[in-house]
């Protein structure tokens, strides 16, 4: 009886490890919770960045040693990705949100998945 245990208690962590090992896109629910109010982080074609999710629909994109952007942003509930527009763009972009291991990836069919962190609230300053 305790061998079986032992065994089920085994696949069931191996079953646990697997998951856990998944990428998932994320729903349009969890990407609004996600960006709204805060400030996305990472690297974008080799440069430092920050980018603000105004409650009000608005983003600032800043670069280090850049001028920051100012545009929209809005979350597609049928697509269930991020969506921007930024002053002289006719169209909103769009880009699947992904999570990994605890690390958040922006998605599109024309760029490899490109890591982010998350700060709470407004952080557009550069450390």
């Amino acid at each position: 009886m305790k061998r079986i245990f032992i065994l089920v208690l085994s696949g069931l962590m191996s079953l646990a490890g697997a998951v856990q090992g998944q990428s998932v896109k994320l729903q349009s629910h969890e990407i609004s919770a996600l960006l709204t109010g805060n400030t996305a982080v990472g690297h974008w074609e080799g440069q430092s960045y920050r980018q603000y999710f105004g409650e009000d629909g608005i983003t600032i994109y800043a670069a280090q040693g850049a001028r920051s952007a100012r545009g929209e942003w809005r979350v597609s509930d049928d697509a269930s990705e991020y969506q921007s527009i930024w002053p002289g763009d006719t169209e909103w972009e769009g880009w699947l949100v992904m999570e990994y291991a605890g690390t958040y990836f922006w998605v599109s069919k024309t760029t490899p998945p490109t890591p982010f962190r998350i700060e709470e609230g407004k952080q557009l300053n550069f450390p």
